[in-house]
């Protein structure tokens, strides 16, 4: 759904390029957690996407969703989607946007505020970690009337990326507001959280929420993530010999690889189930593997040759 984001910002200059490295240390800046996982996308090989896009087990297993969104200046992008309690994924076949971030182990993630006004918050952190200037954006969306309706604010530490770009965001009052979006009621004031946003289709099916994503990532982009990760109040370990990094917050745990850019991509998503299930259930997508219990988590692992 924000893939066009990453359309957008791929060919900005400045920003914090060069700037938002990885610094060592663990722990989040002081004070509460104010980003969380929202969600994060991959671009998968052909075979893969269209086994998704046509799987049965999928349609039973999650709130599954094969849609096209309209984004600023008229933008569109298919997706293939499978919708939680909080947290989704987002999965792209190559070719379904144009350009670099239609090919195979593209990826980005997005990382959202529950209440109003803490991105801003999020971006004096940037700023604090030494992104003088973190590129920031407006997004809307088109319902197909013609009228761009304001959907979200988003910050990227740079403007430029290899393949993975992972950016803040925070839901606008204005998309809350129309009916369409078919959103909740605020839960508190301020509430522009991820479980106001989603449906509550995700009762109807097994997968409840994702609590693990792990992506192979370049350097470059690993160095441009951590700042946002840490600025959002996440927990950050980074390994050792500069393989990555694992983040911990909000019951997500986020596990970033370091790889060659020709071996970047979305590797592996864990979900919490509504309910246990007795049996292990092995389903092959494509070239992918999706393990449903037993108990009340499943793993989806993509294979990572190419």
């Amino acid at each position: 759904m924000l893939l066009v984001l990453a359309v957008t910002l791929a060919g900005m200059t400045g920003g914090a390029a060069g700037v938002a490295s990885a610094r060592e240390g663990d722990g989040p800046p002081t004070g509460r957690q104010l980003l969380f996982y929202n969600h994060a996308y991959g671009v998968l090989d052909r075979e893969t996407a269209d086994a998704i896009e046509h799987s049965a087990y999928l349609r039973d297993f999650a709130d599954f969703q094969v849609r096209t969104t309209t984004g600023s200046g008229g933008e569109t992008w298919t997706g293939r989607y499978l919708m939680g309690r909080e947290t989704y994924l987002e999965l792209f076949g190559v070719g379904d946007v144009p350009g670099p971030d239609g090919t195979l182990g593209a990826g980005g993630m997005g990382l959202s505020a529950e209440r109003s006004g803490d991105l801003a918050t999020v971006i004096g952190r940037l700023r604090d970690q030494g992104v003088p200037n973190p590129v920031t954006f407006r997004q809307t969306r088109d319902f197909g009337d013609g009228v761009p309706v304001p959907w979200f604010d988003a910050v990227f530490t740079d403007g430029q990326y290899d393949g993975f770009g992972a950016w803040g965001m925070e839901y606008l009052p204005e998309y809350f507001a129309d009916p369409r979006g078919n959103t909740e009621p605020a839960a508190y004031p301020g509430d522009v959280g991820r479980e106001r946003y989603l449906s509550d289709g995700y009762r109807e099916h097994l997968m409840r929420d994702v609590t693990s994503v792990r992506l192979g990532v370049t350097a470059h982009d690993l160095a441009d993530t951590l700042p946002l990760l840490r600025a959002g109040g996440f927990t950050v370990r980074e390994l050792p010999a500069g393989a990555g990094a694992v983040a911990q917050g909000g019951g997500t745990t986020i596990r970033l690889e370091t790889v060659p850019r020709e071996r970047a991509g979305l590797r592996q998503v864990e979900m919490s189930l509504n309910r246990p299930v007795p049996h292990r259930h092995e389903e092959r997508i494509g070239r992918s593997t999706l393990v449903v219990g037993p108990g009340d988590r499943a793993v989806w692992t993509f294979d990572a040759a190419r």
